[in-house]
């Protein structure tokens, strides 16, 4: 089988199931596991990486969210057998639609897998599903029992301890409260989540919402952007009157988090986004679960 991944967790899904070597191409933000970037890319931004937050909300605005080109001649050239999709954001991926027009064109009519997860439930599904597809029935199963066994580790861990509220924020100019997944991901680790709902879109806030709801800690993710990128928009976030007043500010309750590799990406690493936040959210119990790099702590201001 000859497989495009148009999304940069079903690649990682891809490579977990066992089947690295069946990928033919892959998107311009594929970048793990190691080697995928070298894979022929598919897929082109239409807005400057070195854009601000602020750039690049804008030219969603603009663009009515799609914000990416396929390249359809390639795709061609590659002869998939299986082209992996997803249909839940046109910010983060190629649109659907257009995947599908193009595919409806090529040679052999290459089978079309589009998903879209909006909770942890529909992720298993996902798992399985492409479990299914490649033959990797039992890999599959093997990655949810590994999520599952650090869901039970974090609770046995944090018996009998106080819940804490907590924000995720997955875009700072303006800010976007995080929904789908991560609520839960929150709840499993510890936390409250004080905006975003679980199984719903993010959504646009004010920041008069954010000073309202006030939380003890703040999860910085945005969608897409590693902690380097993020560390350019800090600036920013800290230049604001409300930010320097939040309790979670104040009191070095601010967690910083590579937003493309962890919480934003729904494939196997979703795992390492729960131990972060089971760390983020209760150091003392939790704070050897999570990895050493791509999460740090803000100081208190």
């Amino acid at each position: 089988m000859r497989i495009v991944s148009l999304l940069p967790s079903l690649t990682e899904l891809v490579c977990a199931l066992g089947h690295q070597g069946a990928l033919v191409g892959v998107t311009h933000e594929c970048d793990y596991p190691v080697g995928v970037e070298q894979l022929p890319h598919l897929t082109r931004s239409r807005i400057a990486a070195a854009a601000s937050s602020a750039a690049i909300d804008a030219a969603v605005v603009a663009e009515g969210g799609s914000l990416y080109e396929l390249d359809g001649a390639l795709l061609a050239q590659l002869c998939p057998d299986l082209i992996l999709t997803q249909e839940q954001c046109d910010v983060c991926a190629v649109n659907e639609a257009t995947v599908r027009r193009v595919a409806a064109g090529l040679p052999g009519l290459p089978r079309v897998e589009s998903v879209n997860p909006t909770c942890l439930a529909d992720l298993d599904a996902m798992f399985r599903r492409i479990g299914v597809l490649l033959g990797a029935e039992e890999e599959a199963e093997a990655l949810i029992a590994r999520f599952d066994a650090t869901v039970a580790a974090i609770a046995r861990r944090r018996q009998g301890r106080p819940l804490r509220r907590v924000l995720v924020l997955e875009w700072f100019d303006p800010p976007f409260s995080s929904g789908h997944w991560n609520p839960e991901i929150v709840a499993l680790a510890g936390g409250v989540e004080v905006i975003g709902e679980a199984g719903q879109r993010s959504r646009r806030l004010s920041w008069d919402e954010v000073a309202e709801a006030d939380p003890e800690l703040i999860v910085l993710s945005p969608c897409g952007f590693t902690i380097a990128r993020t560390e350019e928009e800090l600036s920013a976030l800290e230049a604001r009157p409300e930010w320097s007043r939040l309790e979670a500010v104040r009191s070095g309750g601010v967690t910083l988090v590579d937003g493309s590799a962890y919480f934003s990406r729904p494939g196997p690493r979703l795992e390492m986004s729960l131990k972060i936040a089971a760390a983020a959210i209760d150091p003392e119990a939790c704070g050897d679960l999570a990895p050493r790099e791509g999460w740090r702590r803000l100081p208190a201001v």
